[in-house]
């Protein structure tokens, strides 16, 4: 497909996905929580600090999010950080309402860790897909990445390596690994569906 053949998303496309994707993501933490797993990213810092101090979740998400504002505009310009804003706050007003809505009697920790890694690889590429991001650690490594030349991949992956290893202070060892298995399900979402050059829509 040509340059000037590309179609750029509406308006109307662009408001459906970033209102459906952070509710993927919000489902996700829900089962990570009730399994009492962990992640990746931001958010995963987030379930270290809601495991510790016992902090709400959905505040939690929105806090530790905002010093990585600055680095999302630094590195990918006003619209990309106000699009993640609007992401992160939505994250946060999700996680909040949904244990009102939905009831989980039992989720088998395997199950929540596969599932939560999907839900949450689908939610980020319908994310990346509309020029924005969950924030975090993301953003800070496109930064990186365009003022240092470090490899983004690199960098988020490390973190989240970081993150991982950090839960076995608060964590057994078995948790962390079903917790790694989440984050293989992520990845392997990611990998499969966000390839340069194969989606062309802006």
């Amino acid at each position: 497909m040509k340059p000037e053949q590309v179609t750029r998303h509406s308006l109307f496309e662009d408001a459906q996905a970033l209102l459906v994707a952070p509710m993927f993501v919000a489902f996700a933490v829900m089962l990570f929580q009730h399994a009492g797993l962990l992640t990746g990213g931001t958010v995963g810092l987030a379930f270290l600090v809601h495991y510790i101090y016992d902090w709400p979740m959905a505040w939690v998400v929105f806090l530790i999010n905002l010093p990585f504002y600055v680095f999302a505009w630094r590195a990918m310009g006003t619209v990309f950080t106000l699009k993640t804003f609007f992401c992160v706050g939505l994250l946060s007003i999700y996680t909040a309402v949904l244990p009102g809505v939905i009831a989980l009697e039992r989720v088998d920790r395997l199950f929540a860790a596969v599932m939560g890694g999907f839900l949450i690889g689908v939610g980020l590429l319908m994310i990346i897909r509309h020029k924005a991001s969950l924030g975090g650690l993301g953003v800070l490594a496109l930064y990186l990445q365009n003022t240092r030349g470090w490899p983004a991949g690199k960098v988020q992956m490390a973190a989240d390596v970081l993150i991982l290893v950090a839960g076995l202070y608060i964590r057994d060892p078995f948790t962390v690994a079903l917790s790694i298995v989440g984050a293989l399900a992520l990845n392997l979402v990611l990998a499969a569906n966000h390839k340069a050059g194969r989606y062309l829509g802006t």
